[in-house]
């Protein structure tokens, strides 16, 4: 059921930006990732998440290949990639996470225009999320993988709306570091694979809001990032 309209909208804020995959839908990315590096003799660490997580394809096929001792171009890596995700996903189908078509009501309670992002084809979107598409704003969802993270080309470029007017709820640390760059509010909710390191990442960026829920997300926490914009203060000095 949508959640009870709030009394009143935000003040500062103007968007959400919403990451898909480990946000919306689970984290089908970690696991994969690292078997595919720790079944080639790899070591997983947060050096590989860093290198890999919210990269474009083919710098993260790079960087892939390189934690698992391959000697592969990047489009082999991302082939064979793939492959093993297809068949991860056939044991363990994406599933939206609960809470996610709740929080889309809160966000547009609030008053927030809110739109999807990540790195694959809106496709994906569309296969996944598409049942909820009429919470979403135009153009509903953005593919990041030629600029990623996308910050600057989803609030301003795409939305028009200042860094500071934007809130970004995302799973990896790479896009808190932009975000603290620009000043733009941030809620990490990083995912609960057993051998990731984004939380911790998240803890080193200094992003004081991290949930473990989307529950979490609620209209107490949206004002308090509403009134910590409005003053300037999303990040510590």
């Amino acid at each position: 059921m949508p959640a009870r309209h709030a009394t009143r909208p935000l003040g500062h804020l103007r968007l959400a930006a919403v990451n898909i995959d480990g946000v919306l839908l689970g984290d089908t990315f970690s696991p994969v990732i690292h078997q595919f590096v720790t079944s080639r003799g790899g070591t997983y660490d947060a050096d590989v998440e860093r290198a890999v997580f919210s990269q474009s394809r083919t710098v993260a096929a790079r960087a892939l290949g390189a934690a698992a001792g391959l000697d592969w171009t990047p489009e082999r890596v991302l082939e064979v990639y793939f492959e093993e995700r297809a068949a991860y996903l056939a044991e363990h189908p994406l599933t939206v996470l609960p809470g996610a078509e709740q929080l889309l009501h809160r966000l547009r309670a609030l008053g927030l225009r809110t739109v999807c992002y990540g790195g694959l084809d809106k496709a994906h979107f569309d296969t996944h999320l598409g049942r909820y598409a009429h919470l979403f704003d135009e153009p509903g969802y953005v593919c990041t993988n030629d600029f990623r993270p996308g910050i600057q080309e989803i609030a301003v470029d795409t939305f028009g709306v200042a860094y500071d007017e934007a809130v970004f709820i995302d799973d990896v640390a790479r896009v808190s570091e932009a975000a603290r760059a620009l000043r733009v509010p941030f809620i990490g909710h990083p995912s609960r694979f057993p051998h990731g390191f984004q939380a911790s990442l998240m803890r080193e960026v200094g992003v004081r809001h991290v949930v473990g829920s989307l529950d979490e997300i609620d209209e107490e926490l949206l004002r308090t990032l509403d009134g910590e914009a409005a003053a300037g203060l999303s990040w510590a000095a």
